[in-house]
């Protein structure tokens, strides 16, 4: 099979590294494409798109491959691979970075700590830089700096039909709107240019871990010690187990327990007073808070959603973190079967709330927290564990309903989240300002693969005039 005009890689079922190429990092999702097209550069992913609308295939987009629905890969259709373009360059004057559309958060991290410089990106390191800031981009920055979103200043796409179109404020400002938190819809981003801010090298970082029956008491202290918290504190709570990483002492390994993850987007002497009466809180198992290389706290918890582990997750923004919500969260977080499983909690507010609503498509500017309930398995265990783990998620979510904001972030939705829970990721003049501007750069809706909005123009009648209920 040939595709004119492209020089990268093409793989199909036949090829020895068909396997690799089309798994994701969920491990849950096995789909078998008809065409991997490993892009070189951005002339090989408009001779691929060019190539899928001639032959009415399918199209998946691929840049990390880290989303949890595995929308990167499809059955049977073309997989525009990014994956090969990871290149990160850096301007120390003007304090911006040019990011592929392939490249990874621990790339963007690693190039530009080299200058002292960081931008808002995810909390993994192997998370795609694509698919989290077109979902909005939420991180341990978003307090001082906003999201991924608010600091994206232009971005090189490719369309359903082929063109090449930069989007800034600018140029194209619909689609530059709608790509800051719409998600993969409008084309095929090839290429990011971010805002950075001095950063690091060194901050004060890292997870403070309580006994899981501490839990009603340390969410009662973090609700009150995260709303005094300043800007550049973030903070995210994880409820599970204490993961076997090599700074924590064997004997807790595993062990049920709540955490806070810190990391302080400052000088470290002011890192150190922002987090003393976290640290003071009852009686910690491990305190690893420390002044930490960035770089490295990005990565430091890589190693505990590893690559090919099967997961399933269920998602909602928080009303506030009331006691009956507290209750909720400290009765189900640890009812999973499996150890790694766990729920998370992230901090919001701050730089994220003082953003105008309307100035991005990705509208949830005004909740206190949002919590995303992650089942895991391994792949050699049996099917019960799936289907155990998948409603102790379900289960949760429920019992979580009371306490909505009546929003979600569209990034944690899974592939069995309807296009109704796609709705409540916007405002409902965001979703039909989506809809139109997918109408121009994509009325075939030939990037459907993804959490969808369907084109609609201007005036036209029909679903997406009202955003369903919590």
């Amino acid at each position: 099979m040939e595709i004119d005009g492209f020089r990268g890689q093409l793989i199909t079922a036949d090829h020895a590294g068909y396997d690799t190429a089309r798994s994701v990092w969920n491990g849950a999702v096995d789909r078998r494409p008809r065409l991997i097209a490993r892009c070189g550069g951005t002339a090989d992913v408009v001779a691929a798109v060019r190539f899928a609308r001639d032959h009415d295939l399918e199209i998946a987009v691929r840049g990390g491959g880290h989303n949890v629905a595995g929308t990167a890969v499809c059955d049977g259709g073309i997989v525009v691979d990014l994956s090969a373009m990871r290149a990160v360059w850096v301007d120390p004057v003007s304090r911006t970075a040019r990011v592929r559309g392939g490249a990874l958060w621990g790339d963007v991290d690693h190039e530009s700590q080299a200058y002292g410089l960081a931008t808002t990106g995810g909390i993994i390191g192997h998370t795609g830089v694509a698919g989290l800031t077109l979902g909005g981009g939420i991180g341990f920055l978003m307090r001082r700096h906003g999201l991924a979103v608010d600091n994206l200043l232009a971005a090189e796409v490719v369309t359903a039909d082929g063109r090449i179109v930069r989007a800034s404020a600018d140029e194209h400002p619909d689609l530059f709107w709608a790509l800051r938190g719409g998600g993969g819809n409008f084309g095929v981003v090839t290429s990011f240019r971010f805002a950075l801010h001095p950063l690091g090298p060194s901050v004060v970082a890292g997870p403070v871990f309580w006994a899981a029956d501490e839990t009603p008491a340390v969410l009662r202290f973090y609700r009150d010690f995260a709303s005094r918290a300043p800007d550049e504190l973030g903070t995210v709570v994880r409820l599970g187990t204490v993961p076997p990483l090599p700074a924590i002492p064997e004997h807790l390994h595993w062990q049920p327990a709540i955490a806070v993850i810190c990391c302080y987007a400052g000088a470290v002497e002011d890192g150190e007073r922002a987090v003393r009466d976290l640290r003071r809180f009852g009686s910690p198992l491990v305190d690893l808070l420390a002044p930490t290389p960035y770089a490295a706290f990005q990565g430091a918890a890589d190693d505990t959603v590893l690559h090919g582990w099967h997961y399933y997750w269920k998602a909602t923004d928080l009303a506030g973190l009331t006691d009956d919500a507290i209750s909720v969260i400290a009765d189900h977080a640890y009812a999973a079967r499996s150890p790694r499983s766990y729920s998370a909690m992230f901090h919001m507010g701050g730089a994220v709330a003082r953003v105008p609503h309307d100035a991005t498509a990705y509208g949830a500017r005004d909740v206190a927290h949002n919590i995303v309930i992650d089942a895991v398995w391994l792949p050699d265990e049996p099917g019960e564990h799936a289907a155990a783990e998948s409603a102790w998620a379900r289960r949760f979510l429920h019992a979580l309903r009371p306490h909505r904001a009546g929003s979600v972030y569209v990034n944690f939705l899974d592939s069995d989240d309807d296009s109704s829970r796609v709705r409540e990721a916007y405002e409902e003049h965001a979703y039909r300002r989506l809809a139109e501007v997918k109408a121009t750069y994509d009325p075939a809706n030939a990037f459907h693969h993804n959490r969808n909005i369907r084109p609609r123009p201007p005036g036209a009648a029909g679903a997406g005039d009202h955003r369903p209920a919590a």
